[in-house]
């Protein structure tokens, strides 16, 4: 009996021990089983927004801009703005020369001068000649003749003033005004430069709000509204996003490219956008909320669009049903099927059987993991 109690002690740990030892293969032979994906061939669901709409693109111009022109001829002799400048409206921005207008000015002003005196004298005589008339003193035809002189008079008068605003016109478009508040985008002249009428001088723009003439398919008509959202990338600031609506929509189609025009405001009160940069947006025609994944990661070779998760360690195919897709982002929402925090696999990592144990690598020690590579094990 003595030796009875001093071998079942150990002939329970023995037995113990092979059992541990087996367990520890088995896992160890799981473990040698299981395939390993990178952080690079999964995603995990989120919710989030997804958007539809045309895409437009093109160059931004100031919604408000002029090109100053010369009124008279006539040689610059002064410019009093440069390229960056704001200004004010009615400010100088340059002179032409004025010497022969200023004289012109001043001779018909003296013209007026002397036509309001002679249409004075001409009125009085017609009051005399309208009372000697009734007194009997002179004949009718006296009277006809002082309402002539006091019309050539008063006609005389009148063609004087218009020469003299004709001049005084002239004499003032020898300054050069900015027509608005803005910023000198040109200067196209310099002081010498002999100027014709018609001929640039400066160019003002007013940068607080931007425009974008763009053009949408036709089949595309249904999704614009005045007032519409866009979203726009702007070349230098592609880490950016810039909001604008949409204030106008041609009422026809151009034959050829069968598009239809749009004109896109754009606030830029901070001055941040300049004209002739290329934007690149779309219209948010509609947008929704919802559980969103890239499109990678939907399978649509079947019958019925399905992702393939990783649940429980393990590779599993789920049928899902889509809703809207958005394709300037490349993700679609999923409306059934996938939970939030769902980890699913994308590109070639899809081709792995249903039913594979799988394991995600983790990231490197120096550097911080990634919210959407950490693998949920089930819902």
């Amino acid at each position: 009996m003595r030796r009875t109690y001093i071998y079942l002690p150990l002939a329970l740990a023995t037995v113990t021990l092979a059992a541990g030892c087996k367990r520890k293969t088995a896992e160890a032979a799981d473990t040698a089983q299981q395939l390993v994906v990178g952080t690079e061939n999964i995603t995990i669901a989120r919710h989030g927004s997804v958007t539809n709409g045309p895409s437009i693109s093109g160059s931004l111009d100031a919604e408000l801009n002029a090109t100053v022109r010369a009124q008279i001829a006539g040689s610059i002799i002064s410019t009093d703005a440069d390229v960056g400048q704001t200004v004010r409206k009615g400010q100088l921005l340059g002179r032409i020369d004025a010497s022969g207008l200023q004289d012109a000015y001043l001779s018909a002003k003296s013209a007026v001068s002397s036509a309001e005196a002679t249409a004075a004298v001409a009125q009085r005589n017609l009051q005399r000649s309208q009372t000697l008339l009734q007194a009997g003193a002179i004949a009718q035809r006296d009277l006809e003749t002082a309402q002539t002189q006091a019309s050539s008079a008063q006609a005389a008068l009148e063609d004087a003033k218009s020469r003299l605003a004709t001049a005084q016109k002239n004499f003032d478009n020898t300054r050069i005004t900015a027509p608005f508040d803005g910023i000198v985008s040109q200067k196209i002249v310099s002081p010498g430069d002999v100027v014709q009428p018609g001929g640039a001088l400066f160019t003002i723009v007013d940068p607080s709000t931007m425009r974008l003439v763009a053009a949408v398919p036709s089949d595309q008509l249904s999704m614009l509204r005045v007032g519409t959202d866009v979203v726009f990338n702007v070349t230098g600031y592609l880490d950016q996003e810039f909001h604008g609506k949409v204030t106008r929509v041609s009422p026809s189609v151009d034959p050829t490219t069968r598009q239809v025009q749009i004109i896109v405001s754009i606030p830029n009160t901070s001055h941040t956008l300049i004209t002739g940069l290329y934007a690149d947006g779309r219209i948010s025609s509609r947008t929704q909320e919802g559980i969103v994944v890239p499109l990678s990661a939907v399978d649509t070779r079947m019958q019925r669009p399905a992702v393939v998760e990783i649940k429980g360690g393990k590779v599993t195919r789920v049928d899902v049903t889509l809703g809207m897709r958005d394709p300037t982002t490349e993700t679609v929402q999923i409306t059934t099927g996938v939970a939030v925090g769902d980890t699913l696999l994308v590109a070639a990592a899809q081709g792995i059987t249903p039913g594979t144990p799988v394991r995600v690598q983790s990231p490197p020690s120096d550097q911080s993991p990634q919210t959407n590579t950490t693998p949920n094990s089930g819902r």
